[in-house]
């Protein structure tokens, strides 16, 4: 992964397949008041996907986090996100409170993996992007 693994700004992996996953993702990078926070499409970049894999992080299994060394996969990752964002987007306004803690980010992520799952059925796009 270069750089993105070893710097100190943030890297979100989304699935770059999902029009929901993208619209958060851009969101985040222009409008989150995180600063330095890059955005990654996982399904186009195939290094960056097996890197995650062999990292035990499936993009299937959800977004990433990369935070210099650290990695923050699916729940963990959008609910550290949301913990930091200062929003200046309405949707971010309503997401970052209700994904920023924990419990709430476990217990909600799932249903933000269905309406993936449901966008990239719509799009003829497996959830794993692995598995063409």
């Amino acid at each position: 992964m270069g750089a993105s693994s070893s710097s100190a700004s943030p890297v979100l992996v989304y699935d770059g397949g999902c029009v929901f996953c993208s619209h958060f993702a851009q969101l985040s990078e222009l409008r989150s008041g995180i600063p330095e926070l890059q955005i990654r499409d996982g399904r186009s970049d195939h290094a960056l996907r097996a890197e995650l894999n062999r990292r035990g992080a499936p993009l299937r299994s959800g977004a990433v986090l990369l935070v210099g060394d650290q990695l923050f996969h699916g729940a963990q990752a959008i609910e550290w996100l949301c913990a930091r964002m200062k929003p200046s987007d309405a949707l971010l306004q309503l997401l970052a409170p209700l994904l920023a803690t924990p419990q709430r980010s476990r217990n909600l992520y799932p249903l933000l993996l269905l309406a993936r799952r449901g966008a990239l059925a719509l799009r003829g796009l497996p959830v794993d992007p692995d598995s063409r």
